[in-house]
């Protein structure tokens, strides 16, 4: 399929604009999204939502119903996406939605991660931590949550004014702004994951594989978070943002591959309370 860049942005002439009234002049993705990884991905976050549904009841672990409010932002998000690529990719509300669906669904994911860490040290002992695990989830669930907004604003006013050909730089500054600091706030987790994750080692033993999961699915969230900061920084029109190979591997592959390892690795299995192994009959340390 051929394409062509201007010099106010990207069109396709294979898919001429139908000015629509909700249509932009150009398609603000900077490429044709692909169906194929839109629908991909919606099937693959519809059977982890699935999964995760079943196994929040099967091992009581409503600490982690964020999981599946992520995946069912981030279902909807590619099914936007896959409207943009299928019927109109110059539909500005169909690009604000799946942008608003996809950046903000890794939000619940990160608040599960904070809530696995909490419970584990619950779990291995409070000695181990330098702060109170209640604490761990009120300082960086409400640091996300703000960034996120801040996020949500910015990204808003990028799509207003691209789609009417005018400068983006402030709604790329607050955008910007979200970002950093949500990526120095999962910075100081890491820090803090590492330090209880030392100080415990001799107590964790017997949960290696699952702790091996839960770090490479918090590095991976990471990854995308570190990922959305550099595309921002670049620009809209810029190499990272027009390219959907960077988001393919450093949006979508980050989130699914960590969004299945709390499936296969679920922390109902590794940190039940006493009480609920000892009434399976099974060990906390149970292996995959």
């Amino acid at each position: 399929m051929s394409a062509q860049s201007h010099s106010n942005g990207y069109i396709d002439p294979n898919w001429p604009d139908p000015n629509g009234s909700q249509d932009a002049p150009i398609i603000i993705y900077g490429y044709h999204p692909s169906f194929a990884i839109a629908l991909l991905a919606a099937l693959l976050f519809t059977l982890s939502l699935v999964l995760h549904a079943y196994q929040i009841i099967r091992y009581r672990t409503l600490y982690l119903c964020t999981i599946p409010i992520a995946l069912i932002l981030e279902v909807l998000g590619y099914v936007f996406r896959s409207l943009s690529a299928r019927q109109d990719p110059y539909s500005l509300i169909w690009f604000v939605l799946q942008y608003f669906f996809i950046v903000t669904a890794p939000v619940f994911l990160s608040a599960a991660i904070y809530a696995v860490l909490s419970v584990l040290i619950n779990k291995v002992g409070k000695k181990y931590s330098p702060i109170p695990p209640k604490l761990v989830l009120g300082v960086f669930i409400s640091s996300d949550a703000v960034m996120t907004v801040v996020q949500i604003c910015g990204a808003a006013m990028i799509g207003a004014a691209e789609s009417k050909d005018k400068d983006p730089t402030t709604g790329k500054n607050i955008l910007m702004a979200g970002l950093a600091v949500q990526v120095f706030s999962f910075f100081i987790f890491l820090i803090l994951l590492g330090v209880v994750l030392w100080r415990s080692r001799n107590a964790l033993l017997g949960l290696r594989a699952f702790i091996f999961a839960f770090v490479a699915a918090t590095m991976l969230v990471y990854v995308r978070t570190c990922f959305r900061l550099a595309e921002v920084a670049q620009g809209v029109k810029a190499y990272l943002f027009t390219h959907e190979d960077f988001f393919a591997c450093l949006e979508f592959a980050p989130i699914a591959v960590a969004m299945l390892l709390f499936n296969v690795f679920h922390p109902g299995r590794y940190l039940r309370k006493e009480s609920d192994e000892v009434a399976g009959g099974t060990s906390g340390e149970e292996k995959v």
